[in-house]
């Protein structure tokens, strides 16, 4: 059972409340999701996230194979971070720290995901092979699609 993290950071060109109204709402999720992903949410949600929060869906990662997937908002500060967890889904352990930073040009913000994948050692192999490369190239896409709608 390996942990791997890996963390991201992005300068926003926004302020605060423009991108905490963007990313606090689950409704935003598929937006900054691949098209590949075939990212579907199945539960019902409300426009804001809170503590407690369960959001269930479906994706698509590898071979157009449709995976469930049901995660849990555990922690919120409000315009400073929140937190989502894996309650059951395609890996073994999904940790993932969303946190914001006000600059004077802008908002970093970062990402720390922590996940052990499924199936043990080959979960391990699968993990090196392409599991870290993909949950990267999602980050990636995140990237280059709040930059277009952060735009200056």
């Amino acid at each position: 059972m390996k942990l791997t993290q890996l963390h991201f950071e992005q300068k926003i060109n926004t302020d605060l409340s423009n991108l905490w109204e963007f990313i606090s709402s689950p409704k935003n999720l598929s937006k900054i999701t691949p098209n590949y992903m075939d990212f579907n949410i199945k539960s019902k949600i409300p426009n804001k996230m809170y503590e407690g929060l369960i959001i269930s869906y479906t994706v698509k990662p590898i071979l157009g194979i449709k995976l469930n997937w049901v995660t849990e908002i555990t922690h919120i500060k409000d315009k400073n971070y929140f937190v989502d967890e894996q309650r059951s889904g395609p890996y073994k352990m999904w940790h993932h720290e969303h946190i914001l930073e006000e600059t004077n040009d802008g908002i970093i913000m970062k990402d720390i995901i922590s996940y052990i994948p499924p199936y043990g050692i080959i979960g391990l192999i699968l993990n090196k092979l392409f599991i870290k490369k993909q949950v990267k190239e999602i980050f990636q896409y995140r990237t280059k699609i709040l930059d277009n709608i952060f735009k200056k």
